[in-house]
Formats: C-alpha cells, sequence, structure tokens
C-alpha cells in the first residue's frame, strides 16, 4: 500500500500542540476590521480548540 497523503486545506487550517490537542483559528479577523472593536479583535486573535468531534474528523485528514 502507498503511504496516506495528508489533506493540503486541513494541514494549512489546523495545527497540533505538543500535547496532541488540534488547535483553530478563529473566524471574523480577516476584513471589515474598523467595525470592530480593539478588544473582540485581541480576543478572536487567540486560537481555540477544536471541538472532540471536529478533531476526530481533522486527525483522519491529517492522516494521524
Amino acid at each position: 500500500m502507498p503511504k496516506m497523503k495528508t489533506h493540503s486545506g486541513a494541514k494549512k487550517r489546523f495545527k497540533v500542540t505538543g500535547s496532541g490537542k488540534l488547535m483553530r483559528e478563529r473566524t471574523n479577523l480577516r476584513h471589515l476590521l474598523e467595525g470592530k472593536s480593539t478588544r473582540r479583535t485581541r480576543r478572536l486573535s487567540v486560537d481555540a480548540q477544536l471541538s472532540p468531534a471536529d478533531a476526530k474528523r481533522a486527525e483522519r485528514l491529517l492522516g494521524r
């Protein structure tokens, strides 16, 4: 059997921490930032952990 290929879209969207958790970026931080408060943009800049259901699917896509 050939090696499994990593899903290119998934590897750009998710990163794995040292402890094995999957992290993702938050939405609403690409454009129209003038209308959003500084407090809101700062809060959105912090990465979020993937939910367990989504993490299972993402791990499969990442070949883990």
